[in-house]
């Protein structure tokens, strides 16, 4: 599945309207109130810089350009349409070479006359690590980079073009103003043991996930749960929810947020202020978890970021 595991590397915004205090009265702010100093807005701001620097990257989710199914067997790849799989055509060669799915195991063979690197170094025979055993294995050309990601028992390459144009026409997202109120203490009920959580992605597949408790929270004086993905001692917890502000002014499959481990008096906090966008909501290429049944809140969330609207010329 795919969503930024770093949690200040985290989806995006645009300049953020001058430091007020915009209150959404019966939410409940948390326990230090950071309403009473501007640091709690500058944290935010620096927090929807980092995101953008994140997204605007050569290699973030604005560069993908192409996701490639692997059948068993051999794929060849390249720019000629008599391919298995068809490369941008300007960007690599016509034949490039093969990608052979066998035994649970994606290697590469590059033809003699391509130069495709990997670590700086030429290669000709390969063994690809993916995403979920590791760090996986990168190959480039020119501006081209792929690696190979595995959903279930799927293979798939993924491409990225460094130079693609929607790189370079990025402006930045329109974020909800800043509202302390929305930064809400919640508790943990812990699940013992952790709760497996069937998680539905883009994909149409449902992943199993674990979760580690529940998060018990009020707006307007009205009890909310969620439930995050991770694990007891992780430090930050994973939250996929929708709210009724999707489709219409925040993206239609719903927002991600991080919150930290509890407490040992089992509060965290949820800020909502830190809602981003999935992968999902740049590029057709990304293979996103979508929110599970318990995690749709019947209210509106107007915080954190907004739909993202594409460049245009």
């Amino acid at each position: 599945m795919d969503f930024d595991k770093k949690r200040l590397s985290l989806p995006v915004t645009f300049l953020f309207p001058s430091l007020c205090f915009l209150f959404l009265f019966g939410c409940n702010p948390s326990k230090d109130r950071p309403e009473l100093n501007t640091s709690y807005f500058s944290e935010i701001q620096e927090w929807h810089k980092t995101r953008i620097r994140s997204l605007s990257r050569k290699n973030g989710w604005l560069s993908l350009v192409g996701l490639y199914w692997l059948k068993g067997g051999e794929n060849s790849f390249g720019a000629d349409p008599s391919n298995d799989i068809i490369f941008p055509a300007g960007e690599a060669p016509d034949f490039v070479g093969a990608f052979i799915l066998k035994d649970g195991e994606v290697s590469v063979r590059i033809n003699s006359d391509v130069q495709v690197l990997s670590k700086g170094e030429p290669v000709r025979v390969m063994v690809l690590q993916n995403d979920v055993d590791g760090d996986p294995t990168v190959l480039t050309l020119g501006p081209l980079s792929w690696f190979i990601i595995k959903r279930d028992e799927q293979f798939a390459v993924r491409l990225r073009d460094s130079e693609s144009p929607r790189v370079r026409e990025f402006k930045g997202i329109e974020a909800f103003p800043t509202d302390p109120a929305w930064r809400i203490e919640a508790t943990v009920e812990p699940y013992d043991p952790p709760k497996m959580v069937p998680v539905p992605t883009i994909l149409g597949t449902v992943s199993k996930q674990s979760s580690p408790g529940s998060l018990v929270f009020k707006v307007k004086d009205k009890t909310y749960r969620l439930d995050p993905i991770g694990e007891p001692d992780d430090e930050d917890w994973f939250v996929i929810f929708a709210d009724r502000t999707n489709g219409e002014e925040t993206y239609g499959a719903g927002r991600y947020l991080y919150v930290e481990r509890p407490d040992r008096d089992g509060t965290t906090i949820i800020d909502f202020n830190k809602s981003y966008n999935p992968p999902c909501a740049f590029t057709d290429f990304a293979t996103c978890p979508l929110p599970p049944a318990q995690n749709r809140l019947p209210i509106e969330v107007t915080a954190g970021e907004k739909k993202y609207l594409e460049a245009t010329h």
